[in-house]
């Protein structure tokens, strides 16, 4: 692999770590109603598993409820068992033959706590994943060094793009997950 494919390769890791944490913060409860927030949610049907989204659409018809259709009635039943069994969700649904319907209660001080610690924990993750895109990505360059494939300026001129980058998702990263902590403390 060449210098520029290596940071190339530790761009696109960091980027992934930071698309990761953005679809994961989209899954926390920030006390309005998120079809995201049922993104897991693996449903029986057909006699397998099946994820939620192509069994029903999901919408937020309000800011505390969400709103389930199926898109086979017969799959009805299954999919509001599966919300309610899913403990990480807390969710009571119920159902009027039609649709599935969850209202959301209301986020407690310690719910909101909750889940700005498992934002953190999220965050936290993006970050290790981060450095160790870098920590490759400068081992491959040093490599390269080695080989003499590259001198000793250009080694330091690939590091620096390197964590140049690193620094730029990580800033990306902290504010994501501070923008993401207001939203879910916000009453």
């Amino acid at each position: 692999m060449t210098p520029l494919q290596i940071v190339e390769s530790a761009r696109s890791k960091l980027t992934a770590a930071t698309e990761h944490l953005k679809d994961e913060s989209k899954k926390l409860r920030t006390g309005r109603a998120h079809p995201a927030m049922l993104d897991n949610v693996i449903v029986e049907a057909y006699g397998q598993n099946m994820p939620l989204k192509s069994l029903a659409s999901v919408m937020a018809p309000e800011a505390q409820l969400l709103q389930i259709t199926p898109f086979d009635p017969n799959n009805l039943a299954a999919i509001a068992e599966s919300i309610r069994n899913d403990q990480t969700l807390g969710l009571t649904p119920t159902d009027d033959g039609r649709v599935v319907r969850i209202n959301l209660p209301p986020l407690t001080s310690e719910d909101r706590e909750k889940m700005v610690k498992v934002l953190h924990q999220k965050a936290e993750e993006a970050l290790v994943a981060a450095r160790q895109a870098r920590h490759e990505a400068r081992e491959a360059l040093e490599a390269a060094e080695k080989a003499k494939t590259i001198g000793r300026d250009e080694l330091t001129r690939y590091q620096t793009q390197v964590d140049d980058a690193l620094a730029k998702q990580k800033a990306e990263v902290e504010a994501l997950a501070q923008a993401k902590e207001q939203e879910i403390l916000n009453v």
